[in-house]
């Protein structure tokens, strides 16, 4: 743990005692000799986590701050490697919207390459043009910068649309004398704010409709949420949340509608279509949102979007009615103390159509020796508990399921990136997220393809003693690109699990090796007295969840490959496998 700074004796140390005042406790790093000021400076002020691998802090310190816990988290890299492999974590970060200040050394400022060098000084590479398309800001320190240009730049971090900041400071610069600065408290930009006569629009559109829909994501802070929690209840506004403001909402709670997607549930979905107003807060409506069939999105609705950006307002899809370029949580402060309605027919019929439609399809099969995931994920909720973080990967089935599946309870923590939606993030991110609370237990979801490209990070996880529940859903390789060469090639099968290549470990020792234990679950390991153990101590464990090869996922939208080798999909409210007419009618009564 960090000790009581003591007085800056050179920049680098200086630099670091601005981000203690800036709010920073954790620092998620990887040892190099071009960071070795930065490192000294930080070894005293923060708790300083070591990881095998750069993307890891990335990862970790993005969950970290995701996660809302106490203190805010960043990572430090060396030059070169450390700035290339970091890359990937600040790409997610970038396109989630989501805090990451990435802290990297360079060569001395001497050395640097110029006039069409390629590299001069030793593991010199360009970090601040590679880093440049993926952050907010992406500078280079060659000589001390000041207190409040630095403090400007760490703070646009986290104002404003949130997103990756990348800071390289040459070796030379770090190792400088303090500068001499006296300088008042940095003024943080404050973010946009709706006008009156924005909220005025936006509750008279409200009075008038039948069918409403206040779809939350996750511009609305934890934070905000909470505190609004009665104010949306007196409300009376039917919700729904996207993947990223899943925490947002109790699914018990008698308004929620549940959560629309291209790998959403099709209840969900359905209700989308036929509401005639939807409040979109806080979400970009990316196409995952809105299905790659946009047009088609909301199709019977006036359209109300409130985004930080004004270049997401203006993207030209979906189709909206009433852009306002606002900070969420201050529109919802400001709209739902003004709004108390009454819609409880709609509410009724949407869960009707909710309780006909099962989140897990009668279409799916799942072979006899292994587990359904989605019966899998409706136990793990059940042995849930309101203080728990859930760390649902980022990509294939072990995270779309969870999404369709999971009822979340008030409280608890889930994170998942699905705009990169890059294999691997799940592990980084569960200790990001279970640093940031201490003492919570943290369930992490992922598939064995994801798990093993990060896999060395087990060794974080043993030594730092976390309480991460591991669930390996292991199909022996890479099911969504397994089902994709299926469903459109025909099954002409490259790279895509153990028989055409790849190879995974043996699990249980893999496990061991790190000093953690293991057990495989059966149709029955929600009552097994030894799992029940391993997940009620505080110790970190893992469990293989045996998954069918040839599992299916239904619902999902489905796409045809066309003419000239484009794709054609369908619209959100039509996944695939179709419904029953009789069926199909009861739950389109207003399509």
């Amino acid at each position: 743990m960090a000790s009581t700074s003591p007085v800056a004796s050179k920049y680098a140390e200086q630099l670091t005692d601005w981000l203690v005042e800036l709010g920073y406790t954790h620092c998620f790093f990887v040892a190099g000799g071009n960071i070795m000021h930065l490192l000294d400076g930080a070894r005293t002020r923060f708790t300083c986590v070591p990881v095998v691998h750069e993307v890891t802090a990335g990862i970790a310190a993005e969950y970290f701050n995701e996660s809302g816990g106490e203190g805010r988290a960043f990572a430090m890299v060396t030059a070169g490697p450390g700035v290339s492999n970091i890359i990937t974590a600040m790409s997610g970060a970038w396109l989630e919207s989501r805090e990451l200040l990435v802290i990297a050394g360079q060569v001395k400022s001497e050395d640097l390459a110029t006039d069409g060098v390629r590299q001069r000084g030793i593991q010199e590479i360009n970090g601040v043009g590679l880093a440049a398309p993926v952050a907010k800001h992406s500078v280079q320190m060659k000589s001390p910068m000041s207190r409040s240009q630095f403090c400007n730049l760490v703070s646009a971090g986290h104002t404003g649309r949130p997103g990756p900041v990348f800071i390289e400071l040459c070796l030379d610069a770090q190792g400088s004398p303090p500068i001499s600065e006296q300088v008042s408290a940095t003024k943080i930009r404050e973010n946009a704010v709706a006008s009156n006569s924005a909220i005025e629009s936006v509750i008279t559109k409200l009075g008038s409709a039948k069918r409403p829909i206040l779809l939350i994501g996750g511009g609305v802070s934890r934070k905000a949420a909470q505190a609004l929690q009665k104010e949306l209840d007196a409300s009376g506004v039917p919700l729904m949340t996207t993947w990223n403001g899943a925490d947002r909402i109790d699914a018990s709670n008698p308004r929620y509608l549940g959560r629309p997607n291209t790998w959403g549930q099709r209840a969900a979905n359905l209700l989308v279509a036929q509401a005639d107003l939807i409040i979109a807060v806080g979400t970009r409506l990316g196409m995952q949102q809105t299905g790659f069939n946009w047009q088609q999105f909301g199709r019977n609705a006036f359209v109300v979007h409130v985004d930080i950006d004004r270049f997401e307002l203006d993207k030209g899809h979906p189709k909206v009615d009433l852009p306002i370029c606002a900070d969420a949580d201050d529109f919802l402060s400001q709209l739902l103390p003004k709004v108390r309605g009454d819609w409880e027919a709609w509410l009724s019929y949407a869960r009707d159509v909710r309780g006909a439609l099962p989140l897990n399809d009668s279409a799916n099969e799942t072979g006899s020796d292994y587990l359904s995931p989605y019966s899998f994920y409706a136990d793990l909720v059940r042995l849930s508990k309101p203080d728990d973080v859930i760390i649902p990967c980022s990509s294939g089935g072990a995270n779309s399921v969870s999404m369709q599946v999971i009822e979340q309870k008030l409280g608890q923590v889930i994170i998942t990136d699905k705009g990169l939606a890059s294999m691997g993030y799940g592990l980084g991110g569960a200790i990001g997220a279970s640093m940031a609370h201490p003492g919570r237990r943290t369930f992490l979801i992922e598939g064995d393809g994801g798990f093993s490209q990060n896999l060395q990070e087990l060794a974080t996880v043993a030594v730092n003693h976390l309480p991460i529940k591991t669930f390996i859903f292991a199909n022996n390789g890479y099911g969504s690109i397994r089902m994709t060469q299926k469903n459109y090639f025909g099954g002409a099968y490259l790279g895509c699990d153990t028989e055409k290549g790849l190879g995974f470990p043996d699990w249980d020792m893999l496990f061991r090796s790190f000093g953690i234990g293991t057990l495989t679950l059966d149709n029955n390991w929600f009552t097994n007295k030894e799992v029940l153990d391993a997940l009620s101590n505080d110790e970190p464990f893992g469990f293989i969840v045996p998954i069918d090869p040839l599992q299916t996922y239904w619902p999902k939208i489905t796409s045809r490959i066309v003419e000239g080798g484009g794709m054609e999909s369908n619209p959100l409210h039509m996944m695939s496998p179709d419904l029953d007419p009789a069926l199909f009618a009861r739950v389109t009564k207003y399509l």
